[in-house]
């Protein structure tokens, strides 16, 4: 049997010590007087047949990506091509996040209940979905998302409408550095999965519009173009908390924690 002793004294220390002493909470009292959440038995946006379908279609046509390596000129180098040839030259490869992957966007979108999600590197849109199917569950805000290649944006604005998602996302063509320029904070969650070199860029211009307890999701962290981007969030200097999460070729998960750099006696 609980304590009747343990149990008054919590309540006395909820209540400050001041005036009656209310009752202990006992599964007696009907439920006007029980503080409790209710919950409804719907189901997610992610297991609704529309849904399901288009995310099924876009993951089995990424799966022949292997089949189709990517391509440019043989006077190009992929190191050193500039985003939009390379942008350009992958205009049939998905890269897509996981599935495992999505669903941990979705997880976390829904727990931190963005106003503003920002997407760098829309391509067909999968992770683009799992957002925008958690800002639908969520009942509010909406996905910002950015891609080069403009035959992608075109598909991924179709395969968000098949999805009937479409209402809950922008996607800005073009160069994201220059796109997401006018777009005003606070920013509240961060995906980049767009080029690995341009990612510490884009989100140190993202910096001073970011939220408090923003989250930043960098994917495919084993990837050695993203060496600078982890050593920076993985520095508490620069604000962030950060830790790397398995799931396929790894993504980090960051949490703003600063308006900017430590001062001189470690604020952080």
């Amino acid at each position: 049997m609980p304590d009747e002793k343990a149990s008054t004294s919590v309540m006395q220390i909820r209540a400050g010590g001041d005036g009656p002493e209310p009752k202990p909470w006992s599964p007696s009292l009907p439920l006007s007087r029980r503080s409790l959440i209710q919950h409804t038995n719907t189901t997610n946006t992610l297991h609704t047949n529309h849904v399901r379908t288009v995310l099924n279609r876009l993951f089995a046509a990424a799966a022949h990506d292997d089949e189709n390596p990517q391509w440019l000129p043989p006077d190009i180098p992929w190191e050193t091509a500039t985003a939009q040839e390379r942008a350009d030259a992958a205009e049939s490869t998905y890269m897509p996040i996981s599935r495992q992957g999505g669903e941990l966007l979705y997880i976390l979108a829904r727990a931190r209940r963005p106003k503003t999600i920002v997407e760098f590197g829309t391509s067909y849109g999968i992770s683009t979905i799992y957002l925008a199917a958690a800002v639908a569950d969520n009942g509010t805000g909406h996905v910002v998302s950015t891609e080069l290649n403009t035959a992608k944006a075109a598909a991924a604005r179709a395969n968000l409408v098949e999805a009937s998602l479409a209402d809950r996302v922008t996607i800005l063509p073009g160069d994201a550095m220059t796109t997401l320029n006018d777009l005003p904070g606070p920013i509240d969650l961060v995906l980049l999965d767009g080029w690995k070199d341009l990612c510490l860029a884009l989100l140190r211009s993202l910096e001073p519009r970011l939220a408090i307890g923003a989250l930043v999701v960098a994917d495919d962290i084993i990837l050695p173009s993203l060496s600078g981007y982890l050593e920076y969030v993985r520095d508490p200097a620069n604000g962030y908390v950060s830790v790397a999460f398995p799931v396929e070729d790894g993504m980090e998960i960051s949490c703003w924690t600063s308006h900017g750099p430590a001062d001189a006696e470690g604020a952080l």
